[in-house]
């Protein structure tokens, strides 16, 4: 079910009211909101509900498992151990079985084996079989982390199975974010809102229409006009076109995937919960470790925290810290995806986070931070601007289809003396949306919010619905998947 559809706001109009209905009765209101959450989740493809839900128990189980023994137990480690296996393995199987199986069938083939014929053959067709669930890398990542909490003595479990279920399967933030830890939802799942709060209303509904901008104005228009033509048949354009087109997707894939983020916490405010930002003005970086510090937070703290540190960190000298933060992205990298690119893209930017540090303790000593914070307006307008750039380079790889389209595309970035196509005010005029939109990221528009909280609900209502109609009259018709679905 996606967000921007007359589907989902039936859906969450019936959830919404009978939430608050129940929410006096926790009970009742637990099991309504679980059994939603699995509607939610099912209306896409309801054998998978299973598969969430064998996820959910395995988790808990262990959990208690971990937390019912001492903390000097030598079974502890075992069971985390096996756990991890577990939930990889699940992942494993369904995002990277098929890209494994053709590398082994591919690599056989060209050194003259027979695999045309046979048990590798019978794999291959396997795997063409095998469909990806939505969101089972985000649902796998939440509860690794809840179980390793639990391990690490940082979080105890949830109260009941329920609890736990109920927090695993929060229709908000299920499919594609963000990555909502244990410690930060679950004791909200355990202690539900009261009416006696008054709802966040501004704020929720500024993140809501924000999003619905962002994903039916500029994304959708932005991938249907430049990316996707750029991106499909590259041969067509010259430099100037291909370099807007690539300009198009950075803001495409900002667009549409802060826009999930914004849907997904204003909708939650609504229901009285409370998530985490996890997107933060990215393009506004002057380094690629701010960069990181902003672009989909709640994966690159999930990375820091479950990955980086437990690799070493930085506390084992500078070579190892290079090292630790090349293999997270690297690992990073593989979690967007099976393929040659995604691991690229992951190399390019862990690659890049160790070139920024070294280059950076050369000007500034042991200065823990990659590079000092640029001063002045020019400056920090020029560094934007860099940083942009070596981000589009690794979008490249990300939005290909296989090595051969990114080199495609790199190949039309030297044809200067190509024709120009696309380049016309409509199309500027919304690159520019996007990247303006990123003033909204964060609590920059509080004020704003906080003044339409204190407004009469029917003006609130009003005003709502008439941006509502202006973003639908602006958009495209018919809303594309979130890109995030995939992963």
């Amino acid at each position: 079910m996606l967000f921007p559809t007359t589907a989902f706001a039936v859906f969450f109009a019936i959830v919404f009211f009978l939430h608050w209905a129940l929410i006096t009765r926790t009970g009742p209101w637990k099991w309504f909101i679980l059994i939603a959450s699995y509607f939610f989740y099912g209306f896409w493809n309801w054998k998978f509900i299973f598969l969430l839900g064998g996820c959910t128990v395995i988790n808990h189980i262990f959990a208690v498992l971990i937390h019912r023994l001492p903390a000097d137990s030598p079974r502890r480690k075992p069971l985390l151990v096996l756990l991890c296996v577990i939930d990889l393995s699940v992942l494993g199987f369904f995002k990277y079985f098929g890209f494994l199986t053709l590398t082994v069938f591919q690599t056989l083939a060209a050194i003259g084996l027979p695999v045309s014929q046979g048990p590798m053959m019978n794999l291959l067709e396997l795997s063409g079989r095998i469909m990806l669930p939505i969101g089972i890398s985000f649902f796998t990542f939440q509860g690794l982390s809840y179980v390793i909490d639990v391990y690490r003595g940082e979080l105890r479990p949830a109260k009941t199975l329920l609890d736990f279920a109920i927090y695993k399967a929060f229709f908000p933030q299920l499919v594609a974010g963000p990555i909502v830890r244990a410690r930060d939802l679950l004791p909200q799942m355990e202690s539900p809102p009261t009416r006696l709060l008054p709802l966040d209303t501004g704020r929720a509904a500024f993140l809501i229409l924000t999003g619905l901008f962002k994903k039916i104005v500029v994304a959708n228009f932005l991938a249907d006009k430049l990316a996707d033509p750029v991106f499909a048949n590259p041969e067509a354009f010259g430099a100037l076109d291909a370099l807007l087109g690539v300009w198009a997707y950075a803001i495409q894939i900002y667009c549409d995937f802060s826009a999930y983020s914004d849907i997904a916490i204003g909708v939650s405010l609504l229901l009285g919960f409370h998530f985490p930002i996890n997107f933060n003005a990215p393009y506004f970086a002057t380094s690629m470790q701010d960069f990181w510090h902003r672009w989909h937070i709640s994966l690159s703290t999930w990375l820091r925290d479950y990955v980086y540190i437990p690799l070493g960190g930085s506390r084992n000298g500078e070579l190892m810290t290079y090292r630790n933060q090349f293999l997270t992205f690297l690992l990073g990298g593989l979690w967007h995806g099976a393929g040659w690119t995604f691991l690229i893209w992951g190399a390019f930017h862990g690659a890049f986070l160790a070139i920024e540090r070294f280059l950076g303790r050369l000007r500034h000593g042991n200065t823990p931070a990659a590079s000092a914070e640029p001063t002045g307006a020019f400056a920090i307008f020029w560094r934007r601007i860099w940083i942009f750039q070596w981000v589009c380079v690794s979008w490249i790889f990300f939005r290909s289809q296989s090595l051969d389209d990114a080199l495609a595309i790199f190949r039309c970035l030297g044809h200067w003396s190509a024709p120009v196509t696309l380049w016309n005010p409509v199309f500027l005029t919304v690159l520019a949306l996007g990247w303006l939109v990123q003033f909204c990221d964060g609590t920059r528009m509080e004020a704003a919010w906080n003044r339409f909280s204190r407004a009469p609900v029917v003006l609130q209502g009003v005003a709502c619905a008439v941006v509502l109609l202006v973003i639908l009259g602006l958009g495209p018709q018919g809303v594309a998947p979130f890109i995030y679905f995939q992963f």
